[in-house]
């Protein structure tokens, strides 16, 4: 398919996970596609890949964002699509009974403020186009709660959530779509770093999932490909859970 032929999408977090599985995505439905990541090795090697751009950027950095899409605007001279990707979830970040305030602090920069910059410096260059897509990476925590808690990340995706559903509402009639991707646990470098530090934790994860599996990158890649593309024109606003039937699920079958 080549719905986004000949489109520009920027995608944070992009060296790795999710959001490689979606530069190569994007790129292959035919967009031309600018990675961004703070690891200049994993970005480039993404970028080389799919003959993109690749933009080294802390997304925290308010002056790091603003130039990334001044980068964008300067290289193809429109920005038709923002997966807002990059986050983090560090071990520091537990109950809210033992969580220090510095890990605290550092997850909101990087999940909900990042989120924020990202979306204010993108929205008046789609503004001036009458178009565009907003991807924002939410989690299915924002809309359901966690015995096994990381109250900071967490939270953070509920900011997301709550963010993304104002900006869709704001601007769709300006002809910009603005919306939430709340994947369920991502067979990613994040998801087998937990497996690896502690087995007992991660299992309890997968128990809870319908599907009885985790998601792979490419299937989170695939809703990012619907949602910045025509096929989800009327969709705005929107928590869209791609979480093989957790937040569905009241019981799992054995």
């Amino acid at each position: 398919m080549n719905r986004l032929q000949d489109r520009v999408a920027v995608v944070t977090g992009a060296g790795s996970g999710i959001g490689l599985a979606t530069v190569r995505r994007l790129s292959s439905e035919g967009a031309k596609v600018v990675v961004v990541d703070v690891d200049a090795e994993a970005g480039r090697a993404a970028a080389d890949e799919v003959n993109g751009l690749f933009i080294q950027a802390d997304v925290t950095d308010e002056a790091a964002v603003r130039r990334m899409y001044e980068q964008t605007q300067e290289t193809f001279g429109r920005i038709d699509i923002a997966f807002n990707n990059a986050g983090i979830s560090p071990p520091e970040d537990d109950s809210i009974l033992t969580t220090g305030l510095d890990a605290w602090r550092r997850v909101q920069e990087v999940n909900l403020t990042s989120v924020f910059l990202c979306c204010k410096y993108v929205l008046p260059y789609m503004q001036r186009q009458g178009s565009g897509s907003i991807i924002n990476t939410a989690s299915f925590v924002a809309v359901m709660g966690a015995a096994t808690s990381q109250i900071s990340y967490t939270a953070s995706k509920g900011g997301v959530l709550a963010m993304t559903r104002e900006l869709g509402v704001q601007f769709a009639r300006e002809g910009i779509r603005v919306n939430a991707l709340c994947p369920g646990p991502v067979n990613t470098p994040l998801l087998r770093e937990l497996f690896a530090k502690d087995p007992e934790r991660a299992a309890r994860r997968l128990v809870h999932i319908p599907s009885g599996r985790f998601a792979e990158p490419e299937e989170i890649a695939a809703a990012v490909a619907f949602l910045a593309s025509d096929d989800s024109s009327f969709i705005t606003a929107s928590d869209f859970l791609v979480d093989g039937g957790i937040a569905g699920a009241y019981v799992t079958p054995e």
